[in-house]
C-alpha cells in the first residue's frame, strides 16, 4: 500500500521527517561559478543529466535551460540524491549556490477527491520525480515521488505519493484507489490479467444470445432425416434439463448448480470427467461439435474462454509499452464491460430457424449459448475481488434453464459471499451472503429477487412487472415469514414492489446483515 503525500503520518515504527515538497528548499553547492549565466535571484529550468555517489555527498550534472533558450551544463554537489532525470527549477542564491525545487512539486495534489475518484478507481501515471525522504538510522527508507496523472479527470496534474520501495523515473504505473489518501499499485502480471479479462468479457457478450431462441429451435425442428447421433445429443441436451419441482428441492439445487456450466473447466482441469454427461455447457459443446462437419462451411464458433494468468500476458507484454497503456487505460472507463456486468443479462434473441432443418442457424444458436454462459463465468471472475474494507468478495453468476411443464425458461442466478478479511488465524469469519434471481415463468411473469443473509437473519426484496402478480406475492408474504421463522432464521423486511430494481453494481439491499441456512 502507498501513502499520498499530506496529513496522514507512517506507523510509528517507522517515523519519518515529511517535508512538504519533494526536494523543496535543496542548495546544491557548484563546482564552478556561474560565471554570469544567472545573476542571484534569477531563476531557469534544469535537467539532471548524471549522478555520482561520493564519500560525503552527491555528485549532479545540470543541463541548464535559461530564459532565452540557451542551454549550459554545470556541475554541482548536494547533500541529498536527486535521481537522474528529475526535472527542477533552480534559483542562484549566489555564483556558487542554487535553490532547488522540483517543477510542479509545488502544484502537486497531496490527496485525492474521492467524489470525483471513487474507491476502486484505477489510475495510470508516469513517474516525473523521485527521491529519498530524510529519515533517522536503522530505520526502514521511505521514497518521495511525483507521479504524472495520465487518465481520469486528473490527467496531467501531478500526485505526490510516498512508497516503500524506490521508483524508477520514466515507469508508468497502474493503482487502485484505495481511500483519499491511499493507493494499491498493481503488478504489470495483475494489469494484463485484467486486461485479458475485460476484453474477454466484452468479447463474449458481444456474441451471447439469449437460451429461449436455442430450446424454441430445438423443440421445434424436425428430427426424422437428422443423424441419430445428432439426435441423440439433442434429446440429452433437453434431457437433462432440471425441473422447477427439482429446484425446490436442496439436493436437486445443488446438482443443477453443479451442472449449470459454471464449473465445467474446473471439473475438466481437475479430472472430474465422471458427470460431464450432465453438463450443460459440455452437453452445448458436444451438440456444436457434431453440427460442425455436416455444414459445408462452418460457421465459426465461440474460442474457449482462457482464464486471466494461463499464457495469453507474456504475448501481450511484448507490445509494451504503448498498446499496454492505452488499453489499460480503458480499464477505468467502466462504460466498455458494465454491460456484460449488468444483472441480470437482458434478453438477447438471435437468428431463428429458416426451415425445419436450418442446421447452419441452431449451429449459430448454440454457439450464442455456449457466450451467453462464458459471460456469466467472466462476470464471475471479474466481480470477485477484495473489497476496500479488505473482505474477501467471491461471485458465482450463471444461468440455468428448467423445464416448467412443456415450457423451457432460464433462471439466471448470481450468488456472492463477502468474508471478513481482519480475522484473525484461527478466528471464525463472518460471513455476509447475497443472493440474486431473475426469471420469466408464466403465468407469474417476469420476476427478479434479492435477498442478504447474514447471522441468521434474512432479509429480501420481490420485483414482478405484472401488477397481479405483485398483489398475489404481497398476499403470500405472511406465508414466507412464517416458514422462514419456522427454519429458525430472524426475519427482516420482506416486501415486493411492482416493477424493476434499478440497474447498476450498487443495487442490493441497502448493506442489511442477513444469515441463511437453507
Amino acid at each position: 500500500m502507498t501513502e499520498i503525500s499530506g496529513t496522514r503520518s507512517l506507523p510509528p515504527s517507522q517515523p519519518v521527517s515529511r517535508p512538504s515538497q519533494i526536494a523543496a528548499d535543496l542548495a546544491l553547492k557548484l563546482l564552478q561559478p556561474l560565471d554570469g549565466l544567472l545573476a542571484a535571484g534569477d531563476s531557469a529550468q534544469a535537467e539532471v543529466i548524471a549522478v555520482k555517489e561520493t564519500a560525503q555527498s552527491f555528485q549532479l550534472l545540470l543541463k541548464l535551460t535559461l530564459a532565452n533558450g540557451s542551454q549550459a551544463t554545470i556541475a554541482s554537489s548536494s547533500s541529498r540524491p536527486v535521481a537522474q532525470g528529475s526535472l527542477l527549477n533552480v534559483t542562484a542564491l549566489s555564483e556558487t549556490r542554487l535553490a532547488v525545487t522540483l517543477q510542479g512539486g509545488e502544484k502537486a495534489l497531496g490527496s485525492l477527491d474521492l467524489d470525483l475518484l471513487p474507491v476502486g478507481t484505477l489510475l495510470q501515471g508516469k513517474v516525473v520525480a523521485t527521491e529519498v525522504a530524510a529519515q533517522g538510522k536503522a530505520q526502514a527508507a521511505v521514497y518521495k515521488a511525483l507521479i504524472r496523472l495520465l487518465n481520469t479527470p486528473l490527467a496531467g496534474r501531478q500526485l505526490s505519493i510516498e512508497s516503500p520501495r524506490p521508483l524508477t523515473i520514466g515507469s508508468l504505473l497502474t493503482a487502485m484507489v484505495q481511500g483519499s489518501q491511499k493507493l494499491q499499485f498493481l503488478p504489470l502480471s495483475a494489469q494484463l490479467d485484467q486486461l485479458e479479462l475485460s476484453q474477454q468479457l466484452a468479447s463474449q457478450q458481444g456474441r451471447q444470445g439469449s437460451l429461449e431462441g436455442l430450446f424454441r429451435a430445438l423443440q421445434g425442428m424436425g428430427r426424422d432425416n437428422l443423424p441419430e447421433a445428432l439426435r441423440g445429443t439433442m434429446d440429452k441436451l433437453l434431457g437433462a434439463l432440471p425441473s422447477a419441482r427439482q429446484l425446490g428441492d436442496a439436493k436437486g439445487l445443488a446438482q443443477a448448480l453443479e451442472n449449470s456450466g459454471l464449473l465445467l473447466e474446473s471439473k475438466l482441469l481437475t479430472g472430474q470427467t465422471a458427470a460431464l454427461s450432465q453438463d450443460f455447457k459440455g452437453n452445448l459443446l458436444r451438440l456444436i461439435a457434431q453440427l460442425l462437419p455436416m455444414l459445408p462451411t462452418p460457421t465459426p464458433t465461440p474460442t474457449p474462454t482462457t482464464l486471466p494468468g494461463t499464457g495469453t500476458s507474456s504475448a501481450m507484454a511484448q507490445a509494451l509499452p504503448t498498446f499496454i497503456r492505452n488499453a489499460l487505460g480503458a480499464l477505468g472507463q467502466a462504460n466498455a464491460r458494465q454491460q456484460a456486468l449488468s444483472f441480470p443479462l437482458p434478453s438477447r434473441l438471435t437468428q431463428a430457424l429458416d426451415g425445419e432443418e436450418d442446421l447452419e442457424a441452431l449451429l449459430k444458436l448454440a454457439a450464442a449459448a455456449v457466450s451467453r454462459l462464458q459471460t456469466h463465468q467472466l462476470s464471475s471472475l471479474t466481480q470477485s475481488q477484495v473489497t476496500p474494507e479488505g473482505n474477501l468478495l467471491t461471485t458465482w453468476q450463471l444461468e440455468i434453464p428448467i423445464r416448467n411443464q412443456q415450457e423451457i425458461a432460464p433462471l439466471q442466478i448470481k450468488l456472492q459471499q463477502e468474508r471478513d478479511g481482519k480475522a484473525k488465524p484461527g478466528e471464525q469469519k463472518e460471513s455476509l451472503w447475497r443472493i440474486e434471481l431473475a426469471f420469466d415463468l408464466e403465468p407469474l411473469g417476469p420476476l427478479q429477487v434479492q435477498a442478504q443473509l447474514a447471522q441468521g437473519s434474512v432479509s429480501s426484496k420481490l420485483w414482478a412487472e405484472r401488477a397481479s402478480t405483485a398483489s398475489l406475492i404481497d398476499l403470500e408474504l405472511p406465508q414466507l415469514h412464517e416458514r422462514l421463522v419456522a427454519a429458525g432464521l430472524t426475519v427482516g423486511e420482506l416486501t415486493c414492489c411492482q416493477g424493476k430494481p434499478t440497474q447498476g453494481p450498487r443495487t442490493n439491499l441497502e448493506q442489511r446483515w442477513v444469515d441463511e441456512t437453507a
